[in-house]
Formats: structure tokens, C-alpha cells, sequence
């Protein structure tokens, strides 16, 4: 993996009756979703493949982000719902074996604690950390490029907000 670019998944409503498991996205998660596609499309960050957690709201964002990215693979992995940073990173190595650029849509915690430790690793700023540590909302996007030792270095930390979006918490 040369590549790997993590996405909270976008805003999903509250609740659902079936359970956490199966909350759609709201309407602004959908629209800032696909936002984000086009985002990291005109950023040149365009994933191989992109791993996604079964859960219906990742499933619902990496759909709008996609359409970006029309010939990206996908894997849907069930162990990626409120996965810790480590498993994510798990996967997105395997991932990572066959595809160069590797994309996660997943959830927080797991997503915002392993972006801070590729922020760290990768010798970030203060100022970046910082703000990362700050917030992770919802349609956040974090990229890292890793060099033939496996060290990442930041490419960039995206907000739905920032770019004409509502963001989410």
C-alpha cells in the first residue's frame, strides 16, 4: 500500500428501530458524502479499492463517495463496524497487498485514533495534531502516503465544513 485514505463515515440519522447496525444517512450525509468523492477526485487522491464496513451508513457513503471514483473496487468487511485503530489498519494492509491506494470508509473511534497515530508517526506538526485531536465529525477524510519502509506522511486531512459542506460531530 502506497496509500491509504480513511473516511469517517458521513452524517446517519440518530437512531433506527433495527439498531445502531442499520442507521441510513441523513440528508446532509448524503449530500457532504458526495462532496468528499469530489473532493479527493480533484485532489488526485482516488482509491484502487475501498474497504467499508457492512454497516448501513458506511455502506451508504462509500456509494455517493464512489461515484468519484467509478473504477475503484470494494470489499465489505463486518469486522470493520466500531473497529479499533489497529484492525483498520489490519485490513487496510491486506487490502494494501494488492492495491496501491487503499480507502476505508469505518467509524469513530477506530478512524480518529488511527489517523492521530499516523499524524504522530509521521512526525505531523503540533498544529495538525492538534486539530485532528480536536475534531474527527462525520464525512472527515484523512490521507497518508507511505514510503517503501512503511512510514506514513501526512497528504492531507480534509472537513466536509471546510469545503462547503455541514460536517457533522
Amino acid at each position: 500500500m502506497k496509500r491509504l485514505i480513511l473516511m469517517r463515515h458521513a452524517k446517519a440519522e440518530r437512531s433506527s428501530p433495527a439498531g445502531d447496525f442499520s442507521r441510513a444517512l441523513a440528508e446532509r450525509g448524503l449530500t457532504d458524502a458526495a462532496l468528499m468523492g469530489r473532493l479527493l477526485a480533484d485532489e488526485g487522491l482516488v482509491p484502487d479499492i475501498g474497504v467499508v464496513s457492512t454497516a448501513r451508513r458506511t455502506q451508504e457513503t462509500w456509494r455517493e463517495v464512489s461515484a468519484a471514483f467509478p473504477n475503484a473496487q470494494t470489499r465489505a468487511l463486518a469486522g470493520l463496524y466500531n473497529a479499533e485503530a489497529g484492525r483498520i489498519l489490519f485490513e487496510a494492509e491486506a487490502a494494501g497487498e494488492e492495491h496501491d491506494t487503499v480507502m476505508v470508509v469505518g467509524h469513530n473511534p477506530g478512524m480518529h485514533a488511527l489517523t492521530i497515530g499516523l499524524l504522530r508517526e509521521g512526525g505531523a506538526g503540533s498544529a495538525l495534531i492538534a486539530r485532528a485531536e480536536s475534531r474527527f465529525p462525520t464525512a472527515t477524510v484523512a490521507a497518508f502516503t507511505f514510503d517503501a519502509a512503511g512510514r506514513p506522511s501526512y497528504d492531507g486531512l480534509f472537513y466536509a465544513a471546510d469545503h462547503g459542506g455541514g460536517g457533522g460531530e
